[in-house]
């Protein structure tokens, strides 16, 4: 007699503490209908020993690989880390489960197990979502490609940062226009939470809804995913004025202050336009190419930062450093001014109302309030 086709779920772990576990993560499980043996195929593999993983990880071309294990075992990790685990029980038809298991089964073996990693595209949670559209025949991606939310790669990433301040500033500075591209919910599903409420949504091949069932596996114990919350820019514009004008009314009595302050300030601009810039033409991180916020963290400070030195010393600047002074400050407004056309948008409003106020204060308080220039 055959044997019953197996169950099939999605599992989903909540986020935890660490900065990589921010995103939450899920893995494949399969039931076998007559065991009742569950094992869990997990996308979310990486070994950090291997030959050239930094050299990959830097250029964006890292390896992955799926390992299937008991579920139990792959769930104890997440009781100790205080992580919250659901299970979707999903209602495939009989044929589609058990192409599902065979398929997970040859992808498992360490020959076939690898696969080309990328944050958005092709993570634990795409995995996933990939391998359930392809077993019904493309009608998941049929449902919940043609729908939207208005998310975006920026705004899922700095939401799940954002309890790590490092971390989100360092995904809003870091990435361009193609992380604002608004995502259908088949996009957004690169978030393994995400994809969990679109499961929900969806049905299957027969006209039944896709999840049979939910079960909660483990608690979430520790502080839970962060909200969805607008960011407002005005808060930003007021910092940064009143940074401006603190500068302006230093800059009249000790330009040396300012000197002092404007050194470590074009001294990050280099460092983080140059690495801006290494990001769009050294890397594969697509999602930091042609990023606006070059103009705002100049990386031709550097040629600032001798001058800077001379400053602190009580000398002028010369005329060349002057203008250079000048042309970072209107680049910083060419990143202002780029918001006025609708093409390749980018959402960093919120920096060039903190920064591009200082721009202009520096520049006014060494090339116009002082006439240091020579």
């Amino acid at each position: 007699m055959a044997s019953a086709a197996p169950r099939i779920g999605v599992m989903t772990m909540q986020p935890g503490e660490v900065f990589f576990e921010r995103f939450g993560h899920d893995a494949l499980v399969v039931a076998d209908a007559d065991t009742g043996q569950a094992t869990s195929y997990n996308f979310g593999f990486f070994d950090p020993d291997e030959p050239g993983f930094i050299g990959r990880f830097i250029d964006g071309k890292m390896l992955y690989y799926l390992v299937a294990l008991p579920v139990q075992q792959d769930l104890e990790s997440y009781r100790e880390e205080g992580r919250g685990v659901s299970i979707q029980w999903l209602d495939l038809p009989a044929s589609q489960a058990q192409a599902l298991a065979d398929s997970l089964a040859w992808r498992a073996q360490p020959q076939n197990a690898r696969y080309p990693y990328d944050y958005f595209n092709s993570n634990c949670a795409t995995q996933v979502r990939d391998a359930l559209n392809t077993v019904m025949g493309g009608a998941l991606k049929k449902q919940l490609a043609g729908r939207s939310r208005g998310n975006t790669y920026r705004s899922e990433s700095v939401r799940l940062a954002s309890p790590a301040w490092w971390m989100w500033i360092g995904f809003d500075l870091g990435f361009g226009p193609y992380a604002d591209q608004q995502l259908s919910r088949w996009d957004e599903a690169f978030v393994p939470m995400r994809l969990a409420d679109a499961l929900a949504q969806v049905k299957n091949t027969e006209g039944r809804p896709l999840v049979q069932q939910t079960q909660q596996l483990l608690p979430h114990t520790i502080a839970p995913e962060p909200p969805e919350a607008a960011r407002p820019w005005w808060p930003w514009l007021l910092a940064g004025v009143a940074i401006a004008f603190a500068l302006v009314a230093l800059g009249k009595r000790h330009p040396r202050g300012v000197a002092a302050l404007a050194l470590p300030f074009w001294l990050l601009c280099t460092l983080a336009g140059a690495l801006m810039l290494f990001i769009w033409f050294g890397s594969g991180h697509i999602a930091g190419w042609a990023n606006r916020n070059l103009l705002l963290l100049n990386p031709l400070c550097v040629l600032l930062l001798w001058p800077a030195i001379k400053l602190l010393r009580g000398k002028p600047l010369s005329r060349f450093a002057a203008w250079v002074l000048r042309g970072v400050a209107v680049m910083a407004a060419l990143g202002w001014m780029l918001h006025w056309f609708p093409f390749n948008v980018q959402a960093n409003v919120a920096w060039v109302a903190l920064l591009l106020p200082i721009h202009l204060a520096i520049a006014y308080v060494f090339t116009a309030q002082r006439g240091l220039s020579r």
